[in-house]
């Protein structure tokens, strides 16, 4: 069992993912090539020590919500994710690079060790990329399965 201190690449402070915070428009290509188009809105809440997201795609009525706190102990980040469609992930978070990532535990099934993650890279103050990844060999390649980009509202 992979502990969760282990995971991490790197402590992260309590202003990592501060630049998430706002209202953004999401674009995206559906697999058949169309664009589509969602919301995104990022508060901090409860004295501002926790980020809730609202996210919603108007185009299938796919609405979801996080909640990110950072843990001072352990200097990482933790987010739950919760949709109308049933889905719940629990992510750790961690620093590479520039990249901030949050990833599952990993899990055995099938023999394979999955992992899913989000990547948020090209960060600025009004535009980033968000990824969506699996991997099936515990993290030693990633499948691209979602790209977002952001831009402030």
């Amino acid at each position: 069992m992979v502990s969760i201190t282990t995971m991490a690449q790197s402590k992260q402070t309590e202003t990592e993912y501060d630049f998430w915070v706002g209202e953004w428009e999401a674009t995206w290509k559906k697999a058949d090539g169309t664009i589509q188009k969602g919301a995104n809105r990022i508060e901090k809440t409860l004295d501002g020590k926790v980020l809730q997201e609202h996210f919603s795609d108007p185009n299938t009525g796919f609405k979801g919500t996080s909640i990110s706190v950072f843990n001072p102990r352990t200097q990482t980040w933790h987010q739950a994710w919760a949709d109308n469609q049933g889905g719940y992930f629990n992510f750790v978070g961690e620093t590479i690079g520039n990249k901030k990532v949050f990833k599952t535990l990993p899990v055995e099934k099938d023999g394979k060790t999955i992992i899913q993650r989000m990547v948020f890279y090209n960060i600025t103050d009004k535009t980033m990329t968000w990824d969506w990844e699996a991997s099936q060999d515990g993290g030693e390649t990633w499948k691209l399965n979602w790209q977002i980009e952001y831009s402030k509202k």
